[in-house]
C-alpha cells in the first residue's frame, strides 16, 4: 500500500507494513507516518536533526495506560495542604491562573490540587485533543467491532490540502526516504498524506491548517460513514452545495456529541470552530473554551482507557507523546527524563503601550496560555505519575518562561511529596 505526499516539485513516498514530535519513533511500520522514522534515524546520526530529551525514547509497546485497573478511580476532594503548595507558585499572578495538579504517583493516596479549577476560557490548540477525539469517535461509530477498519481508515485514508488550510504559519516535518535533512515547511494546497499524518501535524507540530483539514474529514466521516473517504471531487461538490446552516449542524454533531457522550461537561470543556479563518469562513462554528478541571477529568479517562474504548484512548495518548524538542511547560530542564504527553495553546495580543515592547507569549491586552500534561518520571520507571493543567493570563511577562519555571517548580514539589512519604 502507497500513500504519496506532493506539493510542486516535492515527492515523498510512504510505505508500512500489514499490520507526534508526538507519537513514539518507532511507529512508522504501525502508523505511516513517515516523519517518526526520519526522527528516529536522527537519533542514530543517519539524518541530521534535532537529539530528542531521553523521556522521548520509549518504544511504542511502552506508551501505555496507566489507569486500566482503576475503572472506578475519581478525582479525590481538592488537598487544602497540596493546593497551598502549588499556589505558592504562583505569587502575586495567582489571580490570573487556573491550575489543576493530580499526583497519582502513590496510586492509594491520590492527591489533587486545584486553583480557579472552574475558570473558563479559550485554550487555543489544546481543543485539538477534541478534534481527534472526535476523528476516533467517528471511526468507533462506524466500525465498532472493527479495529483494523479503523486503523485502514488512519492509515490509507489520502487526504489533500485545499483552501481550508489558509492561513497557517506553523511548519510541519517533511521527510522522504533515503534523505539526510528533515526539512520544514507550512503545508501548501496540494499536499497529500494520510489522515494519520495530518493528526500527527495537527497536534505534534501544532499545525491549525492540519487541524482544519481534519475537521473537515472528520465532517465527511461522520456524514458519508462507511463509504468515507471520498475523492477530492466529491468532497470539494459536498461542501460548495451543502448550505452553510447545514454544515455548522454536522460540524456541532462531530465535535460536541463525542464530548457529552464520554462523560465530559460540555459547559465546561468544547472546541466549537475549525482553527484557520477560511475555514471558519467555509463552516461557521461557535466559541472555544476549557477548564483546568474539566481538562483533568479528560485525562483520567484516557488513561482509564474510557475515552471511547480502550484502543482510541491509547492512541491518542501515543499522539500527544512529545518525541521532538519540547516547548513551553514541557521545556523543564526537570522533565528531561521524564515521558511528558502533552499539549499547550496560546493567544496574545498587543496594543501601543510607553516602555512597553511586543513579544512572543508577551501580550499586554491578552497572553493567553494553555498546557496540559501527563508526566511519568523518570520514563524507565515511572516513580512518578501525575496530570497538571495549566491555564494563564498574565500580562506583559513571556508566559513560555512562566510555564516553564512552574513545570520545575511543580515536579519538585511532587518528588518531594514521594520523598517524605
Amino acid at each position: 500500500m502507497k500513500i504519496f505526499i506532493k506539493s510542486g516539485l516535492f515527492l515523498v513516498l510512504m510505505t508500512w507494513s500489514a499490520m507526534g514530535w508526538s507519537y513514539p519513533l518507532d511507529g512508522y511500520p504501525y502508523t505511516g507516518i513517515l516523519r517518526l522514522e526520519g526522527f528516529r534515524l536522527a537519533q542514530e546520526g543517519k539524518v541530521r536533526g534535532i537529539k530528542i530529551p531521553m523521556g522521548a525514547r520509549l518504544d511504542n509497546d511502552r506508551v501505555d495506560l496507566r489507569l486500566r485497573d482503576q475503572q472506578d478511580f475519581e478525582i479525590p476532594p481538592i488537598d487544602k495542604d497540596f493546593t497551598e503548595a502549588v499556589g505558592t507558585f504562583l505569587g502575586d499572578d495567582a489571580d490570573r491562573y487556573a491550575v489543576a495538579v493530580l499526583d497519582m504517583s502513590d496510586p492509594d493516596n491520590p492527591k489533587y490540587a486545584e486553583h480557579n479549577g472552574t475558570q473558563r476560557s479559550n485554550v487555543g490548540s489544546v481543543g485539538k485533543l477534541l478534534v481527534v477525539l472526535g476523528i476516533f469517535q467517528a471511526l468507533a461509530d462506524i466500525y465498532p467491532d472493527d479495529i483494523d477498519q479503523r486503523l485502514k481508515i488512519l492509515r490509507s485514508s489520502l487526504v489533500t490540502a485545499d483552501l481550508f488550510i489558509q492561513r497557517d504559519h506553523h511548519k510541519v516535518p517533511l521527510w522522504n526516504l533515503g534523505a539526510k535533512k528533515i526539512s520544514y515547511r507550512p503545508i501548501q494546497i496540494g499536499d497529500q498524506a494520510s489522515l494519520w499524518t495530518y493528526l500527527d501535524w495537527m497536534l505534534s507540530a501544532s499545525s491549525n491548517a492540519a487541524a482544519s483539514i481534519v475537521i473537515k474529514e472528520l465532517m465527511l466521516l461522520v456524514h458519508f460513514r462507511n463509504q468515507y473517504p471520498r475523492v477530492d471531487e466529491q468532497a470539494q461538490h459536498f461542501f460548495s452545495q451543502t448550505p452553510k446552516k447545514e454544515l455548522t449542524a454536522l460540524l456541532f454533531r462531530a465535535l460536541l456529541d463525542p464530548i457529552t457522550r464520554n462523560g465530559l461537561d460540555l459547559e465546561q470543556l468544547r472546541q466549537g470552530s475549525l482553527f484557520t479563518r477560511k475555514g471558519k469562513q467555509l463552516v461557521p462554528g461557535t466559541t472555544s473554551y476549557a477548564s483546568p478541571r474539566e481538562l483533568m477529568h479528560l485525562m483520567v479517562k484516557l488513561e482509564q482507557g474510557k475515552l471511547i474504548d480502550a484502543f482510541s484512548s491509547r492512541e491518542i495518548k501515543r499522539l500527544i507523546y512529545m518525541t521532538q524538542g519540547r516547548i513551553r511547560y514541557a521545556s523543564s530542564p526537570a522533565l528531561y527524563k521524564a515521558a511528558v504527553y502533552f499539549k499547550s495553546g496560546s493567544l496574545y495580543k498587543c496594543q501601543a503601550e510607553p516602555n512597553f515592547k511586543c513579544g512572543k507569549y508577551q501580550g499586554n491586552v491578552v497572553n493567553r496560555l494553555a498546557s496540559l500534561a501527563i508526566v511519568e518520571s523518570p520514563a524507565s520507571e515511572r516513580r512518578h505519575h501525575y496530570m497538571v493543567v495549566v491555564m494563564s493570563n498574565v500580562l506583559r511577562k513571556n508566559s513560555a518562561v512562566a510555564h516553564q519555571t512552574l513545570a520545575t517548580r511543580i515536579h519538585r514539589l511532587i518528588e518531594s511529596i514521594a520523598n517524605d512519604d
